[in-house]
This record gives C-alpha cells, structure tokens and sequence, in this order.
C-alpha cells in the first residue's frame, strides 16, 4: 500500500521535471532564432548549422563518447530510426531554421516555431493517446494567440519566405519530437544524443562543401565565432538534452504546450537585442500564449 502511494508521488514529481525541462530548452532555443537572425548577412546558413554541431558535439563528447561505444552495437541494429532522427532534428531542421533568418524577422521566427506543438498532439492522438479537455483548450487559445501573432489581426495571411522555410521547420521539429517516443528505451539518453549530432554533421558536410565552393567562408570574429559557440553549447548540446528528457517524462504534447512560451521569449529577446520592435498586438497575443500554457500544462492537463 505504502507503495502504491509512493508512485502517484513520484509521477507528479516526474512530471514537474519534464515541465522545467521543457521550458529550460525553449528558453535557451529563442536565443537560437535570435543568433541566427544576428547572423544572416556574414554566415551562410548551411556553413552556420554545420559549424553548430561540430560545437556540440565536442561540447557533448566528454559527458557522451564512451556511453555511445559501449552502445555501439545498439546503435547500429537501431540505426534507420538514429539516422531518422538526426535527419529531421539536426540535419534539415536548424539548416531551415538559419535559412529563415535570412528573409524574416527573430519574432516571425518563433512565432511560426510555435505551430510545432499543434503537429506534436497531432502524433500523440493518432497513436491512441488521450490529449484531455483541458490540454486541448490551452492548445487552442495558445494557438489563437500565435495565428494572431503572424497575421497581425487580420484574414490575410502575407508571409515571406522566410516564413515558409519556419513553417517547413516547424513540420520538421514537431515530427522529430514525436519520434522521440519511439526511441528504443535501452538506448541511452547520451549515447543517443551524441549519435544524432554526428550523424547529423555527417549528413550536413556535403551540403557544406558545397556552401565552401560557392559561397566563400566566414571571417570568424567575435561576432560570428561567439553565437556559434551559443547555438552549438546551450542550443544544441544543453536544449536537445533537456527536451529529449522531458518528452521522455511527460511525452511531446505535453512539452508541446510548454513551447508555445517560445515567441513570447524571442519576442523579448529580439527587442532586447536586436531592436524589433514589440507593439500592442504583439503583448495582447502574448497573453493568450501564455495563458494557453498554464491552462495546458497544469496538472489537468492529462485527464
């Protein structure tokens, strides 16, 4: 008895877990739009992304290396879904999202990231699970506080392609995040992560070449060598970790709701740094959102 009393005990506090790692990784990822944004006219963007994962994975290296050679048999039986992974999370999605920054604001950016949930629920319902009222509601208002964000109050919607290409990566990151339920559980957290930077650096170092030949490289100065070191560190290593873990805790319709947070945080950091401007509408949608998230990630939200 004393046991089974124990476990709705431990589920909450997994729970509450998965919650602030969801929005330790959303925090950190808003600054990633805002980097690349920063960076858009003196880093091409697929020399950019490839430069962010050779950062994380000589930040990851030392804490992940040798948990993955010893799984490296596992690995290998498992390596479509790893390669999968990789592919849609490290590879295609931040390549699209520095592609972005190039044509659209830091604000546009998270704004249109924030559809991601909606495609994360999407997974989870067609797998059998149960979103709950109250989850759902929070799902909708927040999503009604960001379609307002990029339409600006009106019918039309006028996007720029910048736009499209965060709209592609929102298609990319909900779908790695649903993937991550289906992660074989005896691979482990570490071994998995440092997997899918590699292979996602291997993926993109054709592109790269390519970039290198046509493009030209980068002076590296403290204004691209420092956000690099951000995005590849914190961005990459610290938040893919994070989210990893929470959707393993509390499954990506939940931390979904959680990162609706994000346009409200690259909104405040766009302002902050880069000077875009925050008007009425913008804080009036930004309620929305954030009352969509407490409404959704409470402790109803699964019932």
């Amino acid at each position: 008895m004393a046991g089974e009393r124990g476990r709705p005990g431990r589920t909450e506090k997994a729970a509450a877990v998965g919650l602030v790692l969801a929005a330790v990784a959303t925090v950190v990822w808003s600054g990633s739009f805002v980097t690349s944004r920063a960076l858009h006219d003196s880093v091409p963007p697929v020399q950019a992304a490839f430069w962010r994962w050779v950062v994380a994975i000589v930040a990851v290296a030392p804490f992940a290396a040798r948990e993955a050679w010893r799984q490296r048999a596992l690995l290998r039986r498992h390596l479509g879904f790893v390669t999968l992974a990789a592919l849609l999370g490290v590879t295609v999605y931040n390549t699209l999202v520095n592609q972005a920054g190039l044509s659209t604001s830091a604000g546009n950016m998270g704004m249109i990231m924030a559809a991601s949930p909606v495609l994360m629920a999407l997974y989870e319902r067609l797998g059998g699970a149960r979103l709950g009222a109250r989850r759902t509601i929070g799902m909708l208002v927040a999503g009604a506080g960001v379609l307002l964000l990029v339409s600006k109050g009106s019918t039309a919607m006028n996007f720029a392609a910048g736009d499209l290409w965060m709209l592609a990566a929102a298609v990319c990151f909900g779908s790695y995040s649903a993937l991550l339920r289906r992660k074989p559980t005896e691979i482990g957290g570490l071994a998995f992560l440092f997997s899918t930077f590699v292979l996602g650096a291997l993926m993109l170092l054709p592109a790269y070449v390519v970039s290198l030949m046509l493009q030209g490289g980068f002076e590296p100065t403290a204004g691209t060598v420092g956000p690099l070191v951000y995005v590849g560190v914190f961005s990459s290593a610290v938040a893919f970790f994070a989210w990893n873990k929470a959707v393993a805790l509390i499954g990506a319709a939940r931390a979904g709701v959680i990162y609706y947070l994000q346009p409200v945080c690259v909104a405040l950091l766009s302002f902050a740094l880069l000077g875009e401007a925050t008007g009425p509408m913008q804080i009036v949608c930004m309620a929305l959102i954030l009352g969509g998230v407490m409404l959704g990630a409470g402790r109803g939200g699964r019932r």
